[in-house]
């Protein structure tokens, strides 16, 4: 990485706008995120804060607004690349951790053949090679290494999300969306993946955008926090700072109703 390069976003959202007929999906929402930087992104069900998020991953396309990465050959707007461009992206540089893994995994590949894939998508050929890392990263999201050819369908949803995850971040990919990625999941698996992911993002020098409506999430994980309402970022700031002394209205309403839980 040059001079240059570390002083530049890595990803720059840029207006960004989505809507569904008359009905607002995001708008107007502009951030920089920087190299080895975590974004919490938090809201009510239908704030648009998974809209936004499929925008700028690419699984929808805005309607206006540039979502700008920083390539191996420099920025570009990932709007206006082609699909056989932004599905190399996602093989690569970027991942997508979904809320239910099984949107995220082949169910009907064995774990180790899951982590394996992706290895194959950016090359990968030596299959002892191949399986030796899958085995290494099954053990580093805490599943034993004799699960290596069990389906994720004999795995509980604390361990497909795992492997998931392992999936995900065995190319060590540059950027990294999540979904509610501890959504739908006991109060308990949930300390358990999350204490994972920090330990994961902090190792790997991870940027990651992460949508939630779980504050908790989002003081474990996130250096800076976006709150949206009703399609906007209504505020922005460090996550301590936001959750610790909330400007908004609508912030406060939230971190209030967490403390009286």
């Amino acid at each position: 990485m040059n001079a240059l390069s570390q002083h530049r976003p890595l990803l720059s959202v840029q207006h960004l706008g989505k809507h569904y007929g008359p009905r607002i999906g995001c708008t107007e929402i502009s951030f920089d995120l920087y190299p080895g930087e975590v974004m919490g992104i938090v809201g009510e069900s239908g704030s648009g804060k998974s809209t936004l998020l499929s925008c700028m991953a690419g699984h929808l396309v805005p309607d206006a607004g540039r979502v700008v990465f920083d390539t191996a050959l420099g920025p570009r707007d990932t709007v206006q690349m082609s699909e056989a461009e932004r599905r190399r992206m996602a093989r690569t540089d970027w991942a997508f951790v979904h809320q239910n893994p099984r949107d995220g995994l082949r169910m009907g590949v064995s774990a180790g053949g899951n982590v394996g894939e992706r290895l194959m998508a950016i090359g990968a050929r030596h299959y002892g090679a191949i399986r030796a890392t899958a085995a290494d990263w099954l053990g580093r999201v805490e599943i034993a290494a004799d699960r290596i050819d069990d389906a994720p369908r004999a795995f509980s949803g604390g361990m497909q999300q795992r492997l998931q995850i392992a999936r995900n971040l065995v190319t060590a990919p540059r950027l990294v969306f999540m979904d509610e990625p501890t959504g739908g999941l006991d109060v308990s698996v949930q300390a358990r993946l999350l204490d994972l992911l920090r330990g994961l993002v902090r190792q790997m020098g991870l940027s990651a955008i992460i949508v939630t409506h779980d504050l908790a999430v989002v003081r474990l994980l996130a250096d800076r926090l976006m709150v949206m309402k009703d399609g906007r970022v209504v505020e922005t700031g460090l996550t301590d700072q936001v959750l610790d002394d909330p400007q908004h209205a609508y912030t406060q309403l939230l971190v209030s109703s967490v403390l009286q839980v």
